[in-house]
């Protein structure tokens, strides 16, 4: 197969109206430059963990804290992007029982369905795995959890994920799957974006993704996809250069107990200069895991390439992508940031 350079990644999010749609879509523009074909995550995740949310609010073991004011979410130029009342277990609650219904193993088992329907049929190329992309439980917990509470929620929480990712390693053959993290908050969390960061927030961080990944079994692929966000289709904090990715990548491969086959970190949109991309050169991935780079934007081709080119000065080979999923975006947007893609292979 072509080295890695011949490849793009999705992250995950693709504003289409279903998975047969995403899947084709995708297949007919980039089928042969893909290893692995997301859903789209259509319907509910189209705001990502939003649902996630609502889903706890539901639950009658949780309840709103009504001790703290809301939580105000800004992406980096000030915006509001919104106001989220943050919620807690409940003081009486029996959590050593208690398994949050997660829901990520029921779309994943429904859109594998219409993967190894398109795949049996040709539409969908024989070697391309289906990825589910998953978020961390830092996530939910930083998005939507008192802080007042956080340490045993985000306990019940990974241990209900664990149950959910078990359910996916049911529903979808191994030798088909690829599970990704989205690594989001913890970017967030290093770039000093909430107020309650602990002292040890990077061992907690790094303690968090070697669990996560040790959760999906060695006959089915693992990546993470390292985040700045974009909820308001933007930034939610935006880099000065790759050094904080760089970092949670490294820690990642450091803290790994199991293979991590491939990584995609995040660039910004414009033209950064040379210096942005110098934290590159200390990137330290083993050779059999594939790296992607978030450089790609819609309707800029030339900066796509001229992004391509600069970063290739430090790290010759990687796989394109943009910098994050696009489900936040406008749907008229996807024919466009399809071709993005097709049009970087020509670069450099």
């Amino acid at each position: 197969m072509s080295n890695i350079s011949s490849f793009a990644h999705l992250v995950g999010s693709i504003p289409l109206k279903s998975s047969e749609e995403v899947f084709c879509s995708v297949c007919d523009a980039l089928g042969r430059h893909i290893k692995r074909l997301p859903d789209g995550e259509t319907g509910e995740r189209t705001n990502w963990i939003f649902y996630q949310r609502q889903m706890l609010a539901d639950q009658p073991a949780m309840e709103v804290d009504q001790s703290i004011p809301k939580f105000v979410f800004k992406q980096w130029d000030g915006k509001v992007i919104r106001e989220v009342q943050l919620l807690k277990l409940k003081d009486d609650v029996d959590t050593d029982n208690l398994i949050f219904p997660i829901g990520y193993a029921h779309h994943a088992a429904d859109s594998y369905a219409d993967f190894a329907r398109l795949q049996n049929a040709g539409s969908i190329p024989p070697d391309v795995k289906f990825q589910v992309s998953l978020p961390t439980p830092f996530a939910t917990g930083y998005n939507y959890i008192s802080p007042n509470a956080r340490g045993l929620f985000l306990e019940v929480y990974e241990k209900s994920m664990a149950v959910d990712v078990e359910k996916i390693l049911t529903a979808v053959p191994h030798d088909k799957l690829a599970i990704q993290w989205d690594v989001c908050q913890e970017v967030l969390i290093f770039e000093n974006y909430f107020p309650d960061r602990s002292a040890d927030y990077k061992r907690e961080v790094f303690d968090q993704l070697a669990r996560v990944g040790a959760m999906v079994p060695t006959d089915v692929e693992l990546g993470y996809h390292i985040c700045y966000g974009s909820p308001g289709d933007d930034h939610v904090v935006k880099p000065k250069d790759f050094g904080v990715s760089v970092e949670i990548a490294n820690g990642i491969i450091e803290n790994a107990t199991r293979t991590v086959n491939f990584l995609h970190i995040p660039g910004t949109y414009g033209q950064p200069d040379e210096a942005f991309y110098a934290p590159l050169g200390v990137l330290n991935l083993p050779g059999d895991c594939e790296l992607y780079l978030g450089l790609l934007f819609h309707d800029d081709e030339d900066g796509d390439r001229q992004r391509i080119a600069v970063a290739r000065k430090i790290i010759p080979e990687f796989g394109v992508s943009t910098v994050c999923g696009w489900g936040r975006a406008n749907p008229e947007r996807v024919p466009s940031l399809l071709n993005s893609h097709a049009q970087a292979f020509k670069a450099g």
